[in-house]
């Protein structure tokens, strides 16, 4: 049963405020939203659908705060920003038409998945280097991998921004900065269909929704004001072992 007590809609709003720190620092932060939402008695289907809708307005900040970025790219976002839309429209039609038995055995491998490449998300960056401005992108390569990930976007979404950014870095060539500022776009634009669709279509939790939205837009502003004086680190370790955590407790029960 889910809880509306006071100190459930309290917890959920305190989920949202760090999750959004967490996105601005270390990245993951859907991975701690999606747990409290477990905590306070949401079905996993449910905090997944609730928790892709909340997630929204993170991603527009992102966006706005990248406008520089995303200048000069306007082929490559077109291009990407197509099959994005049509990889997380199949991600969420598969999320809504499988039988729920299918998410509930899925689920906990996404989530072990999500976090492990939360994890090792400092190695993947080192191993693949600073891309090299100027060449062209391989494209035969960079849309489909960017429609898998879309697509998993739409199923999940869990550390979908940790997944986007490895997909662009390998097969886009561009600064980082660059290439980070498109992920979020991209994440908007995943995002975007997410909540077209589940907002007709899936058990979103609009009383959840309206406390962690605007907790989690407040929490990325917050975090990216102090996310020079934090430890990267740490923040993304405890983000980690919470996701493993909440993985195998989802499998044993």
């Amino acid at each position: 049963m889910i809880s509306t007590s006071p100190g459930g809609l309290v917890f959920l709003l305190l989920a949202g405020l760090v999750a959004g720190g967490v996105n601005a620092v270390a990245g993951g932060g859907s991975l701690l939203v999606f747990p409290a939402l477990l905590a306070v008695g949401f079905p996993p289907l449910a905090a997944n659908v609730t928790n892709s809708v909340a997630q929204w307005p993170g991603y527009v900040g992102m966006v706005a705060g990248n406008r520089t970025e995303l200048r000069g790219q306007r082929r490559r976002i077109v291009l990407t920003s197509i099959v994005a839309v049509v990889g997380s429209a199949v991600g969420c039609v598969l999320l809504l038409t499988l039988p729920g038995a299918v998410f509930d055995a899925v689920v906990p491998i996404l989530v072990l998945l999500a976090s492990v490449l939360l994890g090792l998300s400092p190695w993947i960056k080192r191993w693949i280097g600073a891309p090299e401005a100027g060449s062209p992108d391989r494209t035969a390569v960079l849309l489909p991998a960017v429609f898998l990930a879309a697509v998993y976007g739409g199923y999940f979404g869990g550390a979908l921004g940790v997944i986007l950014v490895a997909t662009l870095s390998l097969c886009a060539h561009d600064t980082l900065v660059r290439l980070n500022a498109l992920k979020g776009l991209l994440s908007l634009v995943i995002a975007s269909v997410t909540v077209a669709v589940f907002a007709f279509g899936a058990p979103v939790n609009w009383l959840a929704v309206a406390l962690l939205a605007p907790t989690t837009l407040v929490g990325g502003f917050l975090g990216a004001r102090v996310a020079r004086r934090l430890p990267e680190d740490v923040l993304r370790w405890s983000v980690v072992v919470l996701g493993i955590a909440v993985g195998i407790y989802l499998l044993v029960t």
